[in-house]
C-alpha cells in the first residue's frame, strides 16, 4: 500500500487589530505584496472606533491599487486617511500631528459637519473630504489617489463654502491692509505689471501717484523678498505664478 499522505495543520490566520479611537495608531496589515508596474498608492488609516476602521480598511483592501501600510511604516504613507463621526478635539490633534509630515497628505471621510469644522479643517492641512455617507470603495480609491497626485477632493456644497469663505477672508482682512492672498500686496502687483507693460520708473510713478523712489523701493523689495534678479526676472516670476 501506498504511504498515507498527512496534511499539516493550517495556522490560524492573523488578527489585527485596528486602533479605538483618532488618535490611535493606523492599522496593523500583512506586509503588502510587491507594487505592482503602475505603483500603489501607501495608506495609513486612521479611525473613531473599531467598526469605522474595520469598513474602510476592508474597502481598501480589496484593491490593487492601494497598499495599506503596518504601522510601523505609518510615517512614509502618502495619504493619511482619517475616518471620525465628527471632527472633535482629539481628531484635531491627530490632524495637526499628521500636518508634521510633509511626506504624506491627509485626507478626511467624517460623518456630521459642525459648524466651524471648514476653517479646522483648513487649518490643519486636510487635503481631502469626503462624507462617510457616501464613502463607497470607488470613492475612496478616487479620494486616495488624488491625494497621491497632489490633488485636492472636496464636497461640491463645501467647496462654495470655501470660495466663499475666502473671498470674504480677502474683502474684510486684506484688502483694508492693501494686501493679498499672493506673495504680493496689491501695490507690488500694480507696478509689476506695468513693468510687464514696457513703463519705466517715471511713468509707473506718475500712473500710480508714487515717488519715483518709492516706484525703486517697491520693486527693489519684490526682488529681495522672492530672490529675483532683476526686473525681467521679477516679472516672469509673477506671471508664471498667476500673480499679475
Amino acid at each position: 500500500m501506498a504511504p498515507t499522505e498527512t496534511t499539516r495543520p493550517q495556522a490560524p490566520p492573523r488578527q489585527h487589530r485596528a486602533p479605538h479611537s483618532a488618535s490611535a495608531r493606523p492599522t496593523r496589515t500583512a506586509p503588502a505584496a510587491p507594487s505592482h508596474p503602475g505603483g500603489r498608492v501607501s495608506v495609513a488609516v486612521y479611525a473613531g472606533d473599531l467598526i469605522l476602521h474595520a469598513g474602510v480598511v476592508q474597502q481598501l483592501r480589496q484593491r490593487p491599487e492601494v497598499e495599506l501600510l503596518d504601522e510601523s511604516d505609518a510615517e512614509r504613507a502618502q495619504a493619511s486617511l482619517v475616518v471620525v463621526d465628527v471632527v472633535d478635539d482629539s481628531t484635531v490633534q491627530l490632524l495637526h500631528r499628521l500636518q508634521r509630515n510633509t511626506a504624506t497628505r491627509t485626507g478626511l471621510v467624517v460623518g456630521f459637519f459642525e459648524s466651524g469644522t471648514l476653517q479646522t479643517m483648513i487649518e490643519c492641512g486636510v487635503a481631502a473630504v469626503l462624507r462617510r455617507a457616501e464613502a463607497d470603495q470607488d470613492r475612496l480609491v478616487h479620494l486616495v489617489t488624488a491625494m497621491a497626485n497632489g490633488e485636492g477632493v472636496l464636497p461640491g456644497d463645501l467647496l462654495g463654502k470655501l470660495l466663499d469663505h475666502v473671498s470674504s477672508l480677502q474683502r474684510t482682512v486684506l484688502d483694508p491692509r492693501g494686501l493679498t492672498l499672493s506673495t504680493l500686496t496689491t501695490r507690488e502687483a500694480d507696478m509689476l505689471k506695468l513693468v510687464s507693460e514696457g513703463f519705466d520708473t517715471a511713468e509707473i510713478a506718475l500712473k500710480t501717484s508714487y515717488s519715483e523712489r518709492t516706484v525703486k523701493n517697491v520693486l527693489h523689495e519684490v526682488a529681495t523678498r522672492l530672490q529675483l534678479r532683476n526686473r525681467a526676472h521679477a516679472v516672469g516670476y509673477a506671471m508664471r505664478n498667476g500673480l499679475i
